[in-house]
């Protein structure tokens, strides 16, 4: 199992980078990403504390790679921030989509898309226009576990399948009890109305960053 949209207490998780690599690493993961917020305010210093971990994070453990999560940043923002991250090492950038349960600025999930991003977290009421985009792009869209976020997951799945753009499963972890297991993330796909031929493509898109 893999999980690329995961935070520590460098942004707002409450576990060290090692204690949340070890509970996912005693949960039977095989990597994780962790992504924290960052904004223009504290990329740089972020992007310097995951990618210093991820470097000497032992190589024969669980695999962290080192990424960001851009959360409610102006549209402005995104290529000069992408562009940053790229350059310093980041593996993983997740966007912040537009959550039915926050205050996102309408126009993000579009913008994001146009943006050198991963994945799009919890895009909330998704349209075609951006599912095809996603597809066209790359970029993956996220099924999640998160507390409301996952209110529209049904939603982002039929979106995504009928314009074929890929899906990813993720927890948006915050706490320890925020990990999944496989048990949880079968019932998250079920849950989308995903089939189980569905949950083996999203596991196997998540590998696929390895």
């Amino acid at each position: 199992m893999i999980d690329l949209h995961t935070h520590s207490l460098l942004s707002d998780g409450c576990l060290l980078p090692s204690e949340l690599a070890r509970r996912y690493e005693e949960k039977g993961f095989k990597a994780i990403a962790i992504t924290d917020h960052v904004d223009i305010s504290n990329i740089e210093r972020v992007v310097k504390e995951i990618t210093f971990f991820c470097k000497n994070w032992p190589k024969n453990r669980i695999k962290v790679l080192p990424g960001i999560e851009l959360t409610h940043i102006p549209f402005e923002h995104f290529p000069r921030l992408t562009k940053y991250a790229r350059k310093h090492g980041i593996k993983i950038i997740v966007a912040h989509g537009e959550s039915p349960v926050e205050p996102v600025l309408k126009g993000t999930n579009k913008t994001a898309l146009n943006s050198d991003i991963d994945i799009l977290a919890h895009p909330g009421n998704l349209t075609r226009e951006e599912a095809l985009l996603a597809k066209r792009k790359g970029v993956l869209l996220e099924i999640t576990c998160r507390r409301g976020h996952k209110l529209t997951n049904r939603h982002v799945a039929k979106v995504a399948k009928s314009a074929g753009a890929r899906l990813i499963l993720n927890s948006d972890c915050h706490r320890p009890e925020d990990i999944p297991n496989l048990s949880i993330f079968k019932k998250l796909a079920q849950n989308a109305g995903l089939s189980p031929q569905d949950l083996a493509k999203c596991l196997k898109t998540s590998q696929s960053f390895l």
